[in-house]
């Protein structure tokens, strides 16, 4: 029957990976933002978010320098997966109007002090990006060269200036971007007479730009061609940044009509990386794991039915001596030791496990576009403080099983022990960032939110959860546990705990380590991410080999005498998250620039939190993967062996 339900599961993973290229892309345009249709004259406003940077991964906020302000600067509204980003949304005086091109039009003037001209150098130095919105699309900055199958390839945000000689001079100066080439695309709809922004690209330069005399309502700059979309040559003389520099911004509109349509507008934007996505590397990697789930599965079914079948053939003039798992089935369900420690724990893997498979299932399905930012995050919040309801209800299930009583205390435990340690590191990572004054911070009301959340919802439903749990009638164990536990025998060397756990979370970790690698760059390197039909056949078949390994490792554990499977099983298949945590420190060495202490602490704190919630998951499967196996089959075939007898 499982051999059977296996190979329905692959063939339906084959299935789901004919058709991942659609689902990566256009499933998520279903609800969307609704198109904005305009027409010409009408007005187009850009807004700015966030100064960001791939060495500090610490964002600021545009006004930070001093860029040109608006009167008054508003904040758009802003959702709570927004704020914990670091996301600031808010108005700008970058405007135009829609079909109106513009030429050398000056923004505003600012004169540089010590202190504004030493926060733009420090900016240049980290090579932070200065990004916009403009109706709900991020600005994008043309790459030199197209990806190899012809498309163009973009980056998010301009670069807030350079470093570079000018003049024949031998030092290094800072120079600043302070014109800005926008270039909106559209697409029209010839019978409704209006247009849709598909596309905003922008083209920074640095120009020092010159003029006769100041008027703030028409200045004529001599740097630039009345009339024509400005144009600097090779000669043109860069904008340094010294103090008591006068500083003036200035900006290009340039559109174009665009075929794209609005539904498929986000398309470039995901390519940002150009080649990033290795398809073949990825089939290739997913074909292997299913190989080897595929060769698991039949060394367990061939071992564990041969055993069956010569436990149960019985010669008529004698009987055969039992051994291996058979001696100790009176054993097998003995509880463990800290049994209620394993009920939280399992209890907060159904929590997490619950809100990743949901917000993946949405994510495939469309409900978590890019175009909706912050919905992710918002997303994994709010259904993690209403999954506090099935955490308590496993955890106390598991409780009444093990025979114990005191399941309030249980359920304050099951409510608090994850959130305690995922609130206490952020808190700590959130107080350097306010050190470090960045927007990244969570500011303190949104911190009691969650704290609300938390105490508010999440953990009232756990004890709801435990209540109707515990209420139910306790699951009954396939054999009745012997009063006076067996005497374990000397077990062989690589049967030990220190070899079988670290062993059982390699092959789970093969599984995704390849995703792994586009996740944190979507995280780490300010790239989307969005190929969940790649990632949904990924989770599935880490919950297959999770589910495999255990059962495997349990099974040798038991046909050694070993009874003592309960908590080996969990951190079988969890030891994956050390594997996890050890990837993400050749990661940070490999692939980042990170230089600052700060930046570093924060790097290692957030996945030292995803490490934990990727060990509660792994070891939660394992775990219930090899509570049924244990029931359903060998405890099972016992029975049916004493009946015979």
């Amino acid at each position: 029957m499982m051999s059977s339900c296996f190979w329905s599961l692959q063939l339906l993973l084959l299935i789901i990976l004919l058709f991942p290229c659609h689902l990566r892309l256009h499933a998520f345009y279903l609800p969307g933002v609704a198109p904005a249709d305009f027409q010409t004259g009408d007005s187009l406003h850009v807004k700015v978010n966030k100064l960001s940077s791939t060495k500090t991964q610490l964002p600021y906020n545009y006004y930070f320098l001093s860029y040109c302000k608006p009167p008054r600067v508003t904040n758009s509204a802003e959702n709570l997966g927004e704020v914990l980003r670091g996301n600031r949304i808010e108005n700008s005086v970058y405007a135009f109007k829609m079909n109106e091109t513009e030429s050398c039009k000056v923004a505003c003037r600012i004169k540089l002090d010590v202190v504004s001209a030493k926060n733009f150098n420090d900016k240049i130095d980290d090579d932070y990006r200065v990004n916009m919105i403009l109706d709900n699309l991020p600005v994008a900055v043309p790459r030199q060269k197209v990806d190899r199958m012809g498309e163009k390839s973009y980056e998010r945000g301009y670069q807030v200036g350079f470093k570079g000689t000018f003049e024949g001079r031998k030092e290094r100066s800072y120079f600043i971007n302070n014109h800005l080439n926008f270039k909106v695309m559209y697409h029209e709809d010839l019978e409704a007479g209006t247009a849709r922004v598909v596309g905003f690209e922008v083209t920074p330069l640095s120009i020092n730009h010159e003029y006769k005399k100041w008027d703030e309502e028409n200045t004529k700059l001599t740097t630039c061609k009345a009339g024509k979309t400005t144009v600097f040559g090779a000669n043109s003389v860069p904008q340094e940044i010294v103090a008591d520099n006068e500083v003036v911004f200035t900006y290009d509109v340039a559109f174009e009509s665009s075929n794209i349509r609005w539904a498929s507008r986000w398309d470039s934007y995901l390519h940002m990386n150009g080649d990033q996505i290795h398809w073949f590397s990825i089939i290739n990697s997913l074909i292997i794991v299913l190989f080897l789930t595929g060769i698991v599965a039949m060394i367990i079914m061939r071992t564990i039915y041969r055993d069956i079948a010569n436990y149960n053939q019985l010669a008529q003039d004698e009987v055969r001596e039992e051994t291996g798992w058979k001696l100790i089935y009176g054993d097998v369900f003995r509880p463990p030791e800290n049994s209620s420690l394993l009920c939280v724990h399992v209890g907060t893997g159904f929590q997490v496990f619950g809100m990743s498979l949901v917000t993946l299932i949405f994510a495939l399905v469309g409900f978590l576009s890019p175009s909706n930012r912050g919905g992710q995050m918002t997303a994994m919040v709010l259904l993690w403080v209403f999954m506090g309801l099935f955490a308590g209800y496993s955890s106390a299930r598991l409780y009444k099983m093990f025979k114990g009583t005191d399941w309030k205390k249980m359920s304050l435990k099951t409510s608090l022990m994850f959130p305690t340690f995922l609130f206490a590191v952020s808190f700590v990572l959130n107080a350097l960032i306010w050190g470090e004054k960045s927007s990244g911070a969570v500011p303190f009301g949104t911190m009691f939110i969650l704290v609300l959340l938390w105490f508010g919802i999440s953990v009232p439903l756990v004890f709801v959860g435990s209540f109707l749990g515990y209420r139910k009638p306790a699951a009954k164990d396939p054999v009745k546990t012997n009063r006076i536990p067996r005497l374990i025998p000397l077990q062989p060397w690589y049967m030990n705990p220190l070899i079988t756990k670290p062993f059982g979370g390699i092959l789970p970790y093969g599984a995704v380590f390849i995703e792994l690698f586009f996740i944190l760059t979507s995280i780490w390197l300010n790239q989307f991410y969005y190929i969940f039909g790649f990632l949904f056949i990924v989770f599935t078949i880490l919950i297959v080999t999770c589910a495999e390994i255990t059962i495997v490792i349990a099974y040798f554990q038991l046909c050694s005498e070993d009874y003592r499977w309960w908590w080996r099983a969990y951190l079988t298949s969890g030891s994956s998250a050390l594997y996890l945590f050890l990837y993400s420190i050749y990661y940070f060495c490999s692939e980042l620039e990170i230089s600052k202490l700060v930046s570093g602490i924060l790097y290692f704190g957030y996945m030292l939190i995803g490490a934990y919630a990727f060990f509660v998951i792994t070891g939660t499967i394992g775990f219930l993967a090899c509570l049924w196996f244990l029931g359903r089959y060998i405890l099972q075939s016992r029975l049916i062996d004493k009946c015979q007898q």
